[in-house]
């Protein structure tokens, strides 16, 4: 969960999204979320089984954002729902036990609601604000992220705005993971993007011993 790599076919920029997920791994991706919009049910799901067959050997979770019959279907590690999606308890309900449920949270009230869930982790949306993204709520930034860390319970992971620069400083101020797309999967070299974040990651938790 460390380096989450959430993947978007878009952001491959015309590169084998399969290709980049592994080389991704190889630089030191933890877990990898399955976003798929606008492929239909049959595709979504080979498109996860081969994926998992692919993580397998690196021991690397796979995770479908949203859809539980796609993680059924495909015997995916788990599933990442947001706030407008399937509710916990019935995601609970129909996923077998030993599944990874994480949950998107976006304000305070969906911190505290989430303390009552057993979750693998809390992601934070946004961390900081991006402009390929406008119709998020108000970005958390470090001062949110610090309230979350003493007022949460759970793993907490970071999306939106992660790179180079600020890796570092997340994981300092109470992130346990960040999640990315476009700093990996548009990456001149995906491997080399995943490692230089990983080590990003690794000197922040030295900060934090």
């Amino acid at each position: 969960m460390e380096l989450y790599l959430v993947t978007d076919e878009a952001a491959c920029l015309g590169r084998d999204l399969f290709w980049v997920v592994e080389e991704a791994v190889k630089g030191g991706v933890t877990m990898v979320q399955l976003r798929e919009k606008s492929l239909d049910t049959r595709a979504f799901v080979e498109r996860a089984k081969r994926l998992k067959e692919l993580l397998k050997p690196y021991q690397v979770p796979l995770i479908i954002n949203d859809r539980v019959d796609v993680v059924l279907a495909s015997d995916a590690d788990g599933v990442h729902i947001g706030q407008s999606d399937m509710p916990y308890e019935t995601v609970r309900a129909l996923l077998p036990p030993g599944k990874i449920i994480g949950l998107s949270a976006e304000t305070p009230e969906h911190v505290v609601e989430a303390e009552q869930w057993d979750l693998a982790y809390l992601a934070l949306s946004p961390l900081y604000a991006t402009p390929s993204k406008t119709d998020h709520a108000e970005p958390w930034g470090l001062t949110g992220l610090h309230w979350v860390r003493a007022n949460s319970r759970h793993p907490l992971v970071v999306i939106g705005g992660l790179n180079q620069q600020n890796t570092t400083e997340a994981i300092e101020n109470g992130a346990n993971g960040i999640a990315v797309i476009s700093a990996i999967c548009s990456a001149e070299s995906p491997r080399t993007a995943a490692a230089q974040l990983k080590n990003r990651i690794q000197a922040g938790q030295a900060k934090t011993v």
